[in-house]
């Protein structure tokens, strides 16, 4: 453990918990649900969770089995998703999460894994749906002389884990600047039905709640101090087929302003993480849209950078998702970004009632797209999970024009990422305006499927896979009884089958 050299808890009272994560971690018992903060890497606890896995390593000498319930708002680090899989200390997780060594454990079947919307989290913890939370594990920026408690670099469910523990646990880290303070705003007017109430957002950057988090103080049983940074993302330079996806998307958007169906600053916009996102942001920079606004899950690298040179007047996220060049920044201007930044608890940066009234402009990626329009972004070839559906489906099911982003061919070109039926459905052709690959853009609002899957063959696949394609469309659309949505059932199968037998889905 890193002590800060001055301490962030202002509450003497507060203070009075300070412990070891050793000692901290004898508050979590076998069998218990434990709400971790964290969200995208950002945020989450750095200490207990390596004294837990001490903790389950000296129960496992002993012959006993230590294993808990991991919740968290998306995915956290290796020192915590990783660790606690590597020893077998997890039994169920949600509801994101992008570790290997989790991913491995899951897809073996040993740890049961549910993939959800992330607006829906807080909402079914609230009805039960996972049984009672035990013990919260939080970390925060700092704690007040009145007890209140400055969220750190996320906020995800942290306001919910906190209301339903028996237990809380504070991690207080010294590394997240002191300048959030002011930040966040989490809203407490959020109810279950039949006493649920609009939200009062009407613009990306309007403030409805307060800047702490509340916690009655009887509630946490320990705090530990820490200093250590948060995980960083590592985004690759963007390579050719990246800004050709950045540059189709941009085209895009002038054509919909060219066509007043955009205003010329456009709408508030969302963004997945990753290589393509960033480019896409790198490609707004300088652009004719602005001042842009954005509401989303996440503040990347690019985000920032549209802050600092103006194009973007104000981001709405619930966490970062920086680099280590980008944290550095952040915590080298943070003064610069403090009022132009608001973190909000998940429930709200994803709120669908919210994105539909803002008419958010969603671009999220793929794993796969079929030519009828629907998406598979969480599993390979149909079972193995790879991290979850995340936020994609809160913002594609709500937004004014939801964008799907994906390379048209993947593992060096083995295989088509469009393919004639997804193995596995995220996002139904119902919820899917635009399929963007390097290859071009495939408008599908208003078209019959028919003419989604044509447009969709022409514009977004490659050309090494799009004879394949159109000759399936067509044996299809000549053989099958039903003309609306027309499949060769077997075949669109042997698509994924052929990758399995042989690694490549090149005709035999």
């Amino acid at each position: 453990m890193t002590v800060a050299d001055e301490s962030r808890i202002h509450s003497a009272s507060i203070a009075q918990r300070v412990m070891t994560p050793d000692d901290a971690a004898q508050f979590i018992r076998p069998g218990d649900n434990v709400g971790m903060s964290g969200f995208t890497g950002a945020g989450y606890p750095k200490e207990v969770p390596g004294a837990l896995v001490r903790r389950v390593e000296d129960a496992t000498v002993r012959g006993d089995r230590f294993a808990v319930s991991v919740w968290t708002g998306a995915s956290t680090a290796p020192e915590l998703d990783g660790a606690l899989a590597a020893v077998d200390a997890i039994d169920l997780r949600m509801p994101y999460q992008s570790d290997p060594v989790s991913r491995a454990k899951i897809n073996a079947g040993l740890v049961d894994y549910l993939d959800l919307h992330l607006s829906h989290v807080a909402q079914m913890v609230w009805e039960g749906a996972f049984g009672h939370l035990d013990v919260a594990v939080v970390e925060v920026a700092g704690v007040t002389a009145d007890g209140h408690l400055i969220p750190s670099s996320s906020v995800g469910n942290n306001k919910t884990w906190i209301d339903q523990a028996d237990r809380v646990i504070l991690e207080v880290n010294a590394w997240q600047p002191a300048a959030l303070e002011g930040m966040h705003d989490v809203y407490y007017g959020t109810a279950l039905p039949p006493y649920r109430t609009p939200i009062q957002i009407v613009s990306a950057s309007d403030r409805i709640g307060v800047p702490y988090l509340h916690c009655p103080p009887e509630k946490i049983v320990a705090v530990v101090e820490t200093n250590a940074p948060d995980r960083n993302t590592v985004f690759k330079p963007a390579d050719e087929t990246s800004q050709l996806i950045a540059q189709h998307l941009l085209a895009f958007l002038s054509h919909e302003v060219k066509r007043d169906r955009l205003p010329a600053a456009l709408l508030p916009l969302q963004s997945g993480v990753g290589n393509i996102a960033n480019a896409v942001l790198r490609g707004l920079d300088g652009g004719p849209f602005r001042p842009l606004t954005a509401y989303t899950e996440v503040i990347q690298d690019g985000m920032l950078a549209l802050l600092e040179s103006g194009t973007m007047k104000s981001i709405s996220a619930t966490a970062f998702s920086l680099s280590e060049e980008g944290a550095a920044d952040l915590h080298a201007n943070i003064a610069d970004y403090h009022d132009r930044i608001v973190l909000r608890p998940q429930e709200i940066s994803n709120h669908p009632e919210v994105i539909r009234r803002l008419g958010c402009l969603a671009m999220n990626g793929a794993i796969e797209a079929d030519i009828y329009g629907n998406i598979n972004s969480t599993h390979v070839m149909g079972t193995s999970i790879m991290n979850g559906i995340g936020g994609s489906g809160d913002f594609a099911r709500n937004a004014y024009i939801a964008m799907f982003l994906t390379p048209s061919i993947a593992k060096d070109g083995a295989i088509s990422s469009i393919v004639p039926m997804v193995s596995h459905v995220d996002h139904t052709e119902h919820d899917v305006h635009v399929i963007i690959t390097e290859q071009g853009v495939a408008d599908l609002r208003g078209l019959a499927p028919r003419r989604r899957a044509q447009k969709i063959i022409d514009q977004c696949a490659h050309p090494d896979y799009r004879p394949m394609l159109q000759d399936y469309f067509d044996r299809a659309s000549a053989s099958t009884s039903g003309k609306h949505t027309p499949h060769l059932l077997e075949e669109s199968l042997s698509w994924h089958a052929r990758f399995l037998r042989d690694g490549t889905m090149q005709p035999r």
